[in-house]
């Protein structure tokens, strides 16, 4: 049987740059320029440059201006967290995701009805973020990065415990860990204090300017050491040490400089073996900043969302389920959206 589409469809629906609110004239996380955007967070394949006008969380804004400069957009609205606006008969507020440092949902009203579009989202703690706030709403908008029943995510204070007792059982050796430089750098580093690591961490240079902003927001992360990009250092310097970096520098040269490094690597893909057999990892750590399997199902139905709209990820299998359940959805197939901040 076809779904009749909810009534939101007739102002809010995809276009090539993305999600487009038409009363607004404004799109949620477009993929190519836009006159007016909203932005959810910080990630690359949320957020990019060349807007003509950016509303988003002050933390975004500024991670923004970090990665592609302080010109990135013609112009910029912070708004924080529960603080409304109105946009062509629209009202727009933000609402914490959970995903990273600034992530947000957005809450849209308009003639009658609420949708929210979530963004990234997990519902699992965080040390570096405000935690997701459960909108009640008409329709939600969910991404589907894990939406399949064999995701499942460990604690991720467990999974940074087992690193830190890998560096202690094997002391001689490097442990080189990848991780995404935006929100998941620094929540492990995070976790891994938590779990009594207490000397420095080395820093791959590309993790280093992000870090230096979440510490300029109260974070403290103990000592955190940039490493040069040169190779000129004894590889026996970092023996019994951590280093983190990109996922891609594991592979890289600049990884050669590690005598006889244990690879790790902090993701919610590491729960596929082959993943991380594909990558040589030793040490999967399972930490994603994603909602898995359960946290999405229970997400939805706490909403009390009469439809619901799935992007970027495991659409069908999303959609089927909540079909099982009663629930109509369908699948939006924007483009452009990958795992960055996984």
């Amino acid at each position: 049987m076809t779904m009749r589409p909810h009534r939101a469809s007739r102002w809010l629906y995809p276009r090539p740059e993305g999600l487009y609110c038409e009363p607004g004239s404004f799109f949620i996380d477009p993929v190519r320029p836009a006159d007016k955007s909203v932005i959810t967070h910080g990630h690359a394949d949320h957020a990019r440059s060349g807007h003509g006008a950016v509303l988003a969380t002050p933390e975004t804004i500024a991670i923004m201006k970090i990665r592609y400069g302080e010109g990135c957009a013609g112009a910029f609205q912070e708004t924080a967290y529960g603080e409304e606006t109105t946009v062509g008969g629209v009202r727009v507020r933000l609402a914490p995701a959970g995903h990273i440092l600034g992530s947000a949902q957005v809450v849209l009203d308009y003639e009658g009805t609420r949708v929210v579009i979530s963004g990234d989202y997990k519902r699992a703690a965080d040390p570096t973020c405000t935690p997701f706030e459960v909108v009640p709403c008409d329709v939600f908008v969910t991404e589907a990065t894990f939406a399949l029943p064999v995701f499942r995510h460990e604690p991720a204070g467990d999974e940074a415990r087992r690193l830190v007792d890998s560096i202690r059982q094997q002391p001689q050796r490097t442990h080189l860990l990848g991780v995404y430089g935006l929100g998941k750098c620094q929540r492990m580093i995070a976790l891994i204090r938590a779990a009594g690591y207490d000397a420095p961490i080395h820093l791959h240079g590309a993790l280093v300017a992000l870090t230096e902003f979440y510490a300029s927001r109260g974070f403290d992360f103990g000592a955190c050491h940039p490493i040069a990009t040169d190779t000129s250092t004894n590889r026996r310097d970092f023996a019994g040490s951590l280093v983190m970096c990109p996922p891609s520098a594991i592979a890289d040269r600049w990884s050669r400089r590690f005598e006889d490094p244990v690879t790790a690597f902090a993701s919610g893909w590491m729960r596929v073996r082959g993943r991380a057999l594909q990558r040589g990892v030793e040490l999967p750590l399972i930490v994603s900043d994603h909602a898995d399997w359960p946290e999405l199902i229970a997400t939805i139905e706490e909403t009390g969302a009469a439809e619901v709209w799935v992007t970027h990820g495991r659409e069908d299998a999303l959609v089927h389920q909540l079909g099982l359940m009663g629930i109509p959805a369908r699948a939006l197939t924007l483009v452009g959206f990958e795992d960055e901040g996984d």
